[in-house]
């Protein structure tokens, strides 16, 4: 872990003019007093707001609740943090003792407040229009695969739709490994498609938040393919 954090801004996409605000983005409480969670606070409003806004824009016939629902699944905890193992995020962070050993580096609470205070520091070291340059490019696919119809049904329904419609079987879901004291477990599932022809694994608190991981990563790729 604590890899230089100018690779980290290099994957992002900011060169940062304070380096010591993404010092303290990628500091967990645990390991200092100087820590991220008032950038957190920051980035948390940030990205609400201009994920709302995209979608207003892009959805101009969606109302209140759809808008609202889309955004919720584009913002929400385990979103956040496959973002911010998609950057890497947690080979950046600097935690205390006691998260290094329970694998804090990979936790989705964790991963998702600290691209919060990025965001937020982001904000801070160039201003909104540069902030905004980089959540809509880090949310550029997540936004164009977001579709209003679906808006409110987990990844886990719309995958076995999607399967359905393809006149393929459901997906199997299967617990690769818990870890973790019994009151904050990190859950690894793996889904596979029961024709073999692809796999995804997802991480979450519960297995039920890991398994909608899975299935969100799956929709991916059948996406992609």
């Amino acid at each position: 872990m604590n890899a230089d954090p100018r690779r980290f801004a290099l994957g992002l996409g900011h060169a940062f003019e304070d380096w010591a605000l993404l010092e303290q983005a990628l500091t967990h409480r645990s390991a200092s007093a100087v820590n991220n969670e008032r950038l957190e606070f920051l980035g948390d409003a940030l990205i609400g707001f201009l994920i709302a806004e995209a979608l207003w824009k892009a959805f101009p016939r969606a109302d209140e609740g759809t808008l609202s629902r889309m955004r919720a699944s584009l913002v929400k905890r385990e979103s956040l943090a496959r973002l911010a193992r998609g950057l890497q995020l947690g080979d950046y962070l600097r935690l205390g003792a006691g998260e290094l050993r329970s694998g804090g580096h990979a936790r989705d609470s964790i991963l998702a407040d600290a691209l919060e205070a990025v965001l937020g520091a982001v904000y801070l070291d160039a201003g909104f229009e540069a902030s905004r340059a980089v959540v809509l490019e880090l949310f550029r696919a997540r936004l164009t695969q977001t579709d209003a119809s679906r808006a409110g049904k987990d990844p886990k329904t719309r995958l076995q739709e999607l399967l359905q419609s393809r006149k393929r079987p459901l997906p199997e879901y299967v617990v690769l490994s818990i870890d973790g004291d019994q009151h904050d477990q990190t859950f690894t599932v793996t889904c596979v498609l029961q024709d073999g022809t692809l796999t995804s694994r997802g991480v979450g608190t519960s297995r039920r938040r890991a398994e909608q991981a899975a299935a969100e990563l799956m929709l991916e790729q059948m996406q992609d393919g």
